[in-house]
């Protein structure tokens, strides 16, 4: 039986308008794929820990990259994932809070060196926070942090000298390193000069006379 060309034309019409709706679901199907978030590049992670963005950027990507971040940190055992998904299991964010499990992945990017991880710690130590106040430990952990470049726990390290803690040992490398210290913001400047005026007033000044000598040049001078 022969078809009229008006149902022809309809039937027609009708795969066309399928066609296009396959199209553009595919379509959207795509653009959807494209709004898949990155993965951070190591670099880009540790510059989002150094701001303290950490975090934040973790929930701005609506939480996506869980998966992502706990294998990098737990199976490929990258230093700056570890930290990040040792903050995410202590605060909550992102996964159910497991402090204890945190604290330990933090502490094994310290371990490996991450002056972030190290300065966390001993912060956290320094305050009691998470953990049980130990202010001796938190030295150890900021000394660490200290000698690898990290401003934060040079000026923390030389608080709990100037509270009593430490040895006086250290002073003269602690002094050293802020002494050093590159800033632009004005109120870190400040802290780091009231610091060194209080350290200077414990230290003999030929210590003093040594720890002022640039970077490369400390050890030369007797």
């Amino acid at each position: 039986m022969k078809m009229s060309f008006s149902k022809l034309f309809n039937v027609g019409l009708l795969a066309g308008c399928l066609t296009l709706t396959t199209v553009g679901a595919s379509v959207s199907f795509a653009a959807e794929e494209l709004k898949a978030v990155q993965l951070y590049s190591q670099d880009e992670l540790l510059r989002l820990i150094h701001r303290n963005e950490h975090l934040s950027r973790v929930v701005l990507d609506d939480c996506q990259l869980v998966q992502d971040i706990e294998a990098r940190a737990q199976t490929l055992k990258i230093p700056a994932y570890q930290f990040l998904w040792g903050d995410m299991l202590a605060w909550g964010v992102c996964v159910d809070a497991e402090p204890e499990r945190g604290i330990n992945f933090m502490r094994q990017a310290a371990d490996q060196g991450l002056p972030e991880g190290l300065e966390q710690l001993g912060r956290y130590y320094s305050k009691g926070k998470l953990v049980q106040q130990d202010k001796e430990r938190a030295v150890v952990f900021l000394r660490e942090a200290s000698m690898l470049g990290n401003q934060k726990a040079q000026i923390e390290l030389v608080e709990l000298f100037l509270d009593g803690y430490g040895s006086p040992y250290d002073y003269e490398d602690a002094y050293h390193w802020l002494y050093n210290a590159v800033t632009n913001d004005k109120k870190t400047h400040q802290k780091i000069a009231n610091c060194l005026s209080k350290l200077e007033k414990l230290m003999h000044p030929k210590a003093v006379r040594k720890a002022k000598r640039p970077l490369e040049d400390r050890k030369s001078v007797v």
